[in-house]
């Protein structure tokens, strides 16, 4: 993880904040994108290319579906080949989840029951698709709303499975852990104790939301950083020293200098810890 670790905390660049994030010189700034929104060139594809001359990029997939029962698709996988040949990511990610059945593609993250028959597939796919990128990438944990059956194994260990065999790192969102924690009623803080912390290439921060009765939180990226989910992230940083850590917000998007503000908070955390200057 030598390539990243000069990587601060960064911004889920959005359309509308183009050129304040081109034009702010916060010291260890990145910025992420999903791929998907750019592997069809145009304008966007230019703005990512100026950004990526001035700041470093991790492009965070949505589209692999590499929990399916399918291997990932090869045309998808080319088109990602393409643009990461283009702006030279120092992060690529992908979420363990799948969202493509028979050909139809489902706009959700959809969860799965983790068997070892699950286990051997997405190891199979995650090397499927390290190849075709020629390089690792990292898979972040779900957020989860209901039990489900049929899992052979816990979270982490899975996880920790798949990176022993493929050799993938692991993307830690910790509004996730939050978020399943909740709903299902474990432990957050013995679930980040757990953690593999040397698999750990990135960490993701956002906000959650409520359903109508209050009973469940949704991982909605559509509000600020709750108190609750800070206080596991100066835990995490704590134990396992800095790592690049990413500012998420997908929904009631805020100023720049708004967002710019909870990666200060970020950024402050990771430097009372030892960030690189």
């Amino acid at each position: 993880m030598n390539g990243i670790n000069t990587m601060g905390a960064g911004l889920g660049l959005k359309a509308e904040h183009y050129a304040q994030a081109l034009a702010c010189e916060a010291d260890g700034l990145w910025f992420e994108v999903h791929p998907e929104n750019y592997m069809v060139g145009g304008p966007r594809l230019a703005w990512l290319e100026r950004i990526a001359e001035r700041h470093r990029l991790s492009l965070h997939g949505v589209a692999l579906s590499l929990a399916a029962d399918a291997e990932p698709d090869a045309a998808h996988l080319r088109r990602l080949r393409a643009l990461i040949d283009r702006v030279r990511p120092a992060l690529v990610s992908e979420h363990l989840a799948w969202s493509t059945w028979r050909g139809q593609y489902h706009p959700d993250l959809l969860p799965f029951p983790r068997s070892d028959e699950a286990l051997q597939r997405i190891t199979d796919n995650i090397l499927r698709t390290q190849d075709a990128l020629g390089r690792c990438i990292a898979i972040e944990n779900p957020s989860h709303y209901l039990r489900l059956d049929g899992h052979d194994r816990d979270e982490i260990d899975f996880l920790g499975e798949l990176v022993r065999r493929t050799d993938c790192t692991l993307l830690l969102d910790v509004n996730n852990v939050h978020v399943s924690a909740h709903n299902l009623g474990f432990s957050a803080t013995d679930y980040l104790a757990r953690f593999p912390a040397q698999a750990i290439s990135e960490l993701h921060l956002a906000g959650h939301s409520e359903d109508d009765q209050g009973a469940l939180l949704i991982d909605s990226h559509d509000a600020a950083i709750a108190e609750p989910v800070w206080a596991l992230y100066r835990q995490l940083i704590q134990r396992i020293g800095p790592r690049p850590t990413l500012i998420e917000r997908d929904g009631n998007i805020p100023a720049f200098s708004e967002l710019l503000g909870e990666r200060d908070i970020a950024q402050a955390i990771l430097d009372q810890n030892g960030a690189a200057p």
